[in-house]
């Protein structure tokens, strides 16, 4: 069978949502702010970047490595309403033959969480995946004491899938791994149920 094949995201695109936009992260936006955010301990609390202390050299490398890679898109969340570079999305790696993706974020600002940028970005992303990639499926991994996070997903639209039992060393010890899911045709359920209920 073929692998499946699909129109690639470029510099020139921008994505909109109703609180933030998402494009491709690049190397302008490898700024002393954004090392900040991940050695600020709030932030990286469940990050796997918070291993090893982040420098602007480490962060190049991985923006650089993100950029050319063929299986994920590194995406810059951009408040709305500022225009500011608050965190990222990460959407990949692609599974181009059973096409999946795996999407990951963090917001870096502080005075911004609470607002549900996050899952404005989710939502956003979700869209990127079914309509611009064509995929079939998308899900997230999160640590079970992230229920910010997991929050986030919920209102997206993802439903709870699975737990990897104590898979995790979190901020307290081993957690569980907890992972949801959203299919294309969930979505787009969704989506016809609200023009639905709008009409």
């Amino acid at each position: 069978m073929e692998l499946h094949r699909v129109r690639r995201i470029s510099d020139d695109d921008w994505f909109d949502g109703r609180l933030v936009r998402l494009r491709l992260v690049t190397m302008q936006d490898c700024t002393p702010r954004y090392v900040a955010w991940l050695n600020d301990p709030l932030v990286s609390r469940y990050l796997e970047t918070r291993w090893e202390r982040q420098t602007m050299e480490t962060i190049h490398s991985f923006v650089r490595t993100q950029r050319g890679s063929a299986d994920s898109y590194l995406l810059a969340i951009i408040e709305r309403q500022t225009g500011s570079h608050v965190g990222n999305l990460k959407l990949g790696p692609i599974d181009s033959r059973h096409r999946y993706a795996d999407v990951s974020y963090f917001i870096g600002e502080h005075g911004v969480w609470g607002r549900g940028l996050a899952t404005d970005a989710i939502r956003l992303a979700v869209t990127i995946a079914f309509e611009r990639l064509e995929l079939h499926r998308i899900q997230a991994g999160v640590y079970a004491g992230n229920g910010g996070s997991a929050r986030a997903l919920l209102r997206a639209g993802f439903r709870p899938e699975g737990v990897l039992r104590s898979q995790l060393i979190g901020p307290e010890g081993y957690e569980d791994h907890c992972w949801f899911g959203l299919l294309e045709s969930e979505w787009q359920a969704g989506r016809s149920a609200a023009g639905h209920m709008a009409g």
